[in-house]
């Protein structure tokens, strides 16, 4: 969905959460194959009917450039006119030809699906639209490594909780990048030492004949003095590794056979202890708390480690790096202990239908613009981006 029309439902927000009868919305919008079933249920599962108007607006924002003039169209099909007539009037962006949908025969698991995907025309997909030269090559298959580190359970001694809900976290993670042609290894409950000894033995090895590499880190997290990447990630026995040391592990002068291709970090964890109440933009923006949810946040107070080596050791140029965090410096991230984290659940969800037509930074702007609409306390993820081209996953 473009900027304007983005703006144009934040604007018209209020009256939509007021007067939206989304009762009568389930059959055409499944119909238009706007929403698969799955996800309308997912709607329905958050609560009051101005919980679901809520929601509805917020999923809408991903459903693509045609989703607005769908959306329109099932109004007026339920009678819903005035709210019709206040969209199309504000709607200033160019009008496109009915959607192209296709189905998806088949997940890349091997079972079959009945998830429905927006398929924009070829003149509108970012994939086709960048230039050659200015997109990193993914040729290889498997096209990469992609290391999954899943802290759940910690030691008494450490003082921190189990991450009830970090396994469907995990799993999920598991799944996409696999479908996405990497080749997922997966490595449970370690200790900082053992968390930065995998990394180094990942680093180590041979990626000269493929094209990228992934790590997904699950765990709790805190503020850390920091020089260019914030945030450090606790191991179960309640020792942290920064991320900067993290990202360092993977430099051009330890990880050569990495040189010059894509290095992406996607880090669940809180960045501190700090919980964001948001601000208020509408008199009825209670937040969409799905009835059941039992939040939970990864923090742990904020630690000052200015007498580690790596908090002060100097960082190579970090080129050809993404860092994807789950939350901003210094705040809590939620986490569903029956779904898995907000982060994670909308990642997952937008890879699963923007990964064949936007680059990186799209998406993530997708799933950053989705967490902020969430809970009544609130999230917002962010990136440290250092890429030097356009980034698209490889998905066929």
């Amino acid at each position: 969905m473009e900027e304007a029309q983005r703006q144009l439902l934040q604007q018209s927000r209020l009256r939509l959460v007021q007067e939206l009868r989304v009762e009568p919305l389930w059959e055409p919008l499944l119909a238009r194959e706007l929403f698969t079933r799955d996800m309308i249920e997912d709607i329905q599962r958050a609560g009051t009917r101005r919980d679901q108007a809520r929601k509805l607006i917020t999923d809408l924002q991903t459903r693509g450039r045609c989703a607005l003039p769908i959306f329109i169209s099932c109004l007026e099909d339920t009678g819903q006119c005035s709210l019709a007539n206040l969209l199309r009037e504000n709607n200033t962006t160019q009008q496109l030809d009915p959607v192209d949908i296709k189905p998806i025969e088949m997940l890349r698991t091997g079972e079959p699906s009945n998830t429905y995907i927006m398929v924009p025309e070829p003149n509108q997909r970012g994939r086709d639209t960048a230039m050659v030269g200015q997109v990193y090559s993914l040729n290889s298959d498997p096209c990469g490594y992609c290391l999954i580190i899943n802290n759940m359970d910690f030691d008494a001694s450490s003082g921190l909780s189990v991450r009830t809900g970090s396994n469907i976290d995990c799993e999920k993670m598991q799944k996409r990048f696999q479908a996405l042609h990497f080749a997922v290894e997966v490595e449970c409950n370690l200790t900082a030492k053992g968390m930065g000894k995998t990394l180094q033995q990942l680093a180590k090895r041979d990626h000269s004949a493929l094209d990228c590499c992934v790590v997904v880190i699950l765990s709790h997290g805190c503020q850390s003095s920091h020089l260019q990447f914030p945030g450090a990630i606790y191991g179960t026995d309640g020792a942290s590794i920064s991320v900067e040391r993290i990202v360092n592990v993977f430099s051009g002068s330890r990880c050569p056979s990495l040189g010059g291709k894509p290095k992406l970090f996607f880090i669940q964890a809180c960045g501190g202890d700090q919980r964001d109440h948001g601000f208020q933009v509408s008199s009825n923006s209670s937040g969409n708390k799905s009835p059941g949810s039992d939040p939970e946040t990864d923090a742990t107070p904020f630690q000052i480690n200015f007498d580690q080596p790596d908090a002060v050791a100097s960082l190579p140029t970090p080129g050809d790096i993404l860092v994807s965090y789950s939350t901003f410096p210094g705040f809590v991230s939620w986490r569903d202990t029956r779904r898995g984290s907000w982060y994670i659940e909308i990642l997952d969800r937008v890879l699963e239908e923007w990964a064949d037509y936007e680059d990186l930074l799209n998406i993530l702007l997708m799933v950053s613009n989705a967490v902020s609409a969430k809970g009544t306390f609130k999230q917002i993820p962010g990136c440290f981006n250092f890429l030097r081209k356009r980034f698209f996953f490889k998905t066929k």
